[in-house]
């Protein structure tokens, strides 16, 4: 897509961040979870894995779509 490649690395580096911030506040909320241990998990999980696979495109996706992601993971663990 002719936008995303106006995009810079360092642009979707970024926006890699702001997100696992938002999902893992979400997440640490939602399961009673400390956030930096809930941000251990994430980061680790297949979910996390994904969302800095740029090509999975994952990151055009809101908080709340990758938190329920992650959860749906979590749950057939």
């Amino acid at each position: 897509m002719a936008v995303e490649k106006e995009i810079s690395k360092e642009v979707k580096d970024n926006v890699i961040d702001m997100l696992i911030t938002l999902v893992v506040e979400e997440l640490s909320e939602e399961l009673k979870t400390d956030p930096d241990e809930m941000l251990i998990k994430f980061v680790t999980s297949k979910t996390g894995e994904l969302l800095y696979d740029e090509e999975s495109r994952l990151w055009w996706n809101g908080p709340s779509y990758i938190a329920d992601l992650y959860k749906n993971e979590s749950e057939q663990i």
